[in-house]
């Protein structure tokens, strides 16, 4: 064990240097170590090289863990050995003695951890591609190169699923070297999953088959429809039949911390979306509600553009609370572009839960969707979204 630093000492006589996903890839010590030949890792690289199951990866900016958590959920209800795990929160390489050749892999996987890949997955998804963790990063240029390592090497066996509605995403296009099957929520597509009459298709080029219609989606927004369509996309690629993915649909309702219903208190309902890290992922969340709407935002910002959240908040709250780090930024950009929303910065979480609960009236929804992330005072997003579950329970007591 060394403590308080990383002394160049520690890479004598070492073999290979394994990355935790929150290590940076420029660190020093890291740089120190490519000068000195010793190859990179990380857990899940040393997954992929290794499985015998059949690797479905995943990534994007936003919906990465819903995408992930559906296609597994279908693999399931197929019957098919599937494991589920990656980035969303089971690092897989633990069950790795446990699975066989037949079985089903749904993995989330990060810009943090593509970054270090020199392989790909089989069937891969890229669901969108907008700024996020430029602190990182530092530009968007390295972030998507990061995430482009999921298609990049794929050979003419390998199947690549884009978004046709996000730039970003289809940027990545050219890295198909077999099939290129697309979603899209506007409009048809030749191979892959759309919406057409109120009702999810895929169509594998020639064939056009009907999957579910959206009324029987559980889930909220149109975001979510994309991450049903990318699922879906996903799940025919490996071969699982329509009838499963019905299934799984009509019974899936979510992941935690993403759009969660937690509770109504006083005719006004809770959401808890703390997972909204960035700006992006904020404005779906304000755009899956017609209810009148009051706002809890904050946390720690990574470098983002905020333009747009600013504009749509100012159209479409009645009020919004800021919290945290990025209190001060927030309310200066609101306030500069002459937004007519009410303002009130506040402290914490807690005083913003208290602030809200003075201003709701039966009807409207308390949204938590931070557009910051949580280390600013949490472990992570799931312990501010924990959080704000038990400052509701105690409205009620």
């Amino acid at each position: 064990f060394v403590l308080g630093g990383h002394p160049p000492t520690l890479l004598d006589n070492v073999d290979v240097i394994a990355l935790s996903g929150g290590f940076p890839a420029d660190a020093p010590l890291v740089q120190a170590a490519r000068e000195r030949g010793i190859p990179l890792t990380n857990d899940s690289l040393e997954f992929m090289r290794r499985t015998p199951a059949t690797i479905i990866g995943i990534t994007g900016s936003a919906g990465k863990t819903t995408t992930t958590a559906l296609t597994g959920a279908i693999g399931q209800a197929a019957g098919r050995p599937t494991w589920i795990g990656g980035n969303i929160g089971n690092p897989l390489i633990a069950d790795l003695e446990q699975m066989a050749s037949g079985d089903l892999v749904s993995m989330e996987l990060s810009s943090f951890q593509l970054e270090l890949w020199d392989m790909s997955p089989p069937v891969a998804a890229v669901l969108n591609i907008t700024p996020n963790h430029l602190d990182r990063h530092k530009t968007m240029i390295a972030y998507q190169a990061a995430k482009a390592n999921i298609l990049l090497y794929q050979d003419a066996s390998g199947t690549a699923v884009l978004s046709a509605d996000d730039y970003g995403a289809m940027a990545l296009n050219s890295l198909a070297k077999g099939r290129l099957r697309l979603f899209s929520q506007r409009r048809s597509v030749e191979d892959g999953a759309f919406v057409r009459d109120n009702q999810i298709w895929l169509r594998d080029g020639e064939r056009e088959k009907a999957v579910v219609p959206l009324s029987e989606i559980k889930l909220r927004g149109g975001h979510n429809v994309l991450n049903v369509l990318a699922a879906v996309t996903l799940a025919d690629s490996v071969g699982l039949p329509i009838a499963a993915m019905r299934q799984a649909i009509a019974h899936f309702h979510g992941v935690e911390h993403r759009l969660e219903r937690v509770d109504a208190v006083n005719g006004a309902v809770y959401i808890n979306d703390s997972i909204a890290t960035a700006p992006e992922r904020a404005l779906a969340a304000l755009a899956a509600f017609d209810e009148p709407l009051i706002l809890l935002a904050g946390g720690r910002d990574k470098d983002l553009y905020w333009d747009d959240w600013v504009r749509c908040v100012g159209k479409r709250v009645k009020a919004v609370i800021l919290f945290g780090e990025l209190s001060d930024l927030l309310a200066g950009k609101l306030w500069a572009a002459g937004r007519p929303s009410q303002i009130t910065q506040v402290e914490g979480l807690a005083a913003a839960v208290t602030a809200a609960s003075q201003l709701t009236h039966p009807g409207d929804v308390v949204l938590l969707s931070p557009g910051g992330t949580s280390y600013d005072a949490y472990a992570d997003f799931a312990a501010r979204g924990v959080h704000f579950r038990q400052l509701v329970a105690g409205l009620k007591e």
